[in-house]
């Protein structure tokens, strides 16, 4: 008998390494990847677009539900390519403001199970084991230590738009500021569900914590 596609929800915190391997056990399956934070940061840069106060959650909201998004190895919204625009500090903090108010959340949380209807979904973010597959079939959930963290990210070409990538001391502290958001927001904090299994990548070859992740999966399918 074919055995169902699985739902694989990785959650951590910025800088952990969960898009790398969400994208690489992606591909070595053959599964959809969602990252999902890439939708919220559509959200920011639509509202900042449209002048709409991040402030205000049912009209941050509105943008979100009536916003259309591509989201893949390109991020659109409304047709706009911003794949590099929503990787900028002022970005990352806009996502943040955003995706503290449940009216945003809400909806974007319907719009990411729509992606899982037939399984075969590799999904990131930050409530995904959670809130938004709180039965995903596998849940891992990538970590590391600040300093590890900042380090990654101030040398990731991908979030270095607007950046001096030296700084590292100033990646740090909007990591932690970040941090703080995700994790203290009455809608859907950042935490790690109690059936994930948790992954240090502090210092850690990333295609050791690919291979590792993969086994786990790979032990699951075996399983189903």
């Amino acid at each position: 008998m074919r055995r169902r596609p699985l739902i694989i929800a990785i959650d951590g915190p910025s800088g952990a390494g969960k898009g790398t391997v969400a994208r690489t056990i992606a591909a070595t399956l053959g599964y959809r990847h969602l990252d999902t934070g890439a939708m919220y940061r559509a959200v920011a840069w639509q509202a900042r677009l449209d002048s709409v106060d991040l402030s205000d959650g049912p009209a941050v909201g509105a943008v979100a539900r009536d916003a259309t998004f591509e989201i893949g190895s390109r991020v659109l919204v409304n047709g706009h390519e911003i794949t590099e625009a929503i990787r900028t500090p002022e970005i990352d903090a806009a996502a943040a403001i955003v995706a503290r108010h449940p009216e945003v959340r809400s909806v974007l949380v319907e719009r990411q199970r729509g992606f899982a209807v037939d399984g075969g979904l590799v999904i990131e973010g930050r409530d995904i084991g959670t809130v938004v597959f709180p039965r995903a079939d596998v849940k891992l959930y990538l970590d590391a230590s600040p300093e590890e963290r900042a380090r990654r990210r101030s040398n990731d070409a991908a979030h270095a738009a607007g950046r001096d990538r030296s700084a590292v001391d100033v990646v740090a502290q909007a990591l932690a500021e970040r941090d703080r958001s995700d994790r203290t927001r009455a809608a859907s904090p950042l935490t790690k569900a109690d059936d994930a299994v948790y992954i240090d990548t502090t210092g850690v070859p990333i295609d050791q914590v690919v291979q590792q992740a993969l086994a786990i999966v790979q032990e699951r399918m075996s399983a189903a």
